[in-house]
């Protein structure tokens, strides 16, 4: 951005007083920018923390309740608050398995529980059936069941 021309005063008391406030005005940019970066951390904290809360309401809801699974943390919620991995069980054939949510292509409003008729167990999908997947919980890391 191009620098902003002031009409400098013509006596001296004032020139002065005006080289002052333009240097006192540098100034306060400066400290307002690293006050500005410094709350978006906070709140990018805020935030991560906040979603790290909805995934574990929602881990507990499935334990205790078995569901309903509705409504559940968006998948970009659930990345940003360090459950990445979503542990699911085929229905037909009980085989569990972890699907990692960022490998997944999604769209940002799309929740965890969508996903449950999008996945698919690979043993009774090669049998020629597709049963929907049963969400058991996000995860921080991945199983190896």
């Amino acid at each position: 951005m191009a620098s902003k021309d002031h009409d400098m005063p013509l006596s001296g008391g004032d020139r002065k007083a005006f080289a002052k406030e333009l240097s006192k005005s540098r100034a306060m940019t400066h400290i307002f920018a690293e006050r500005s970066a410094e709350k978006r951390r906070e709140g990018e904290a805020l935030i991560r923390e906040a979603d790290n809360l909805a995934c574990q309401g929602w881990n507990e809801r499935m334990w205790s309740d078995g569901g309903p699974d509705m409504p559940s943390p968006l998948i970009d919620q659930a990345i940003n608050g360090d459950y990445p991995w979503l542990e699911i069980a085929c229905s037909r054939c009980r085989a569990k398995r972890d699907v990692d949510l960022a490998a997944l292509p999604h769209v940002s409003t799309t929740c965890v529980h969508d996903l449950a008729s999008r996945l698919v167990c690979q043993k009774c999908k090669g049998a020629g059936k597709r049963p929907a997947a049963t969400l058991l919980q996000l995860t921080p890391r991945q199983c190896n069941l």
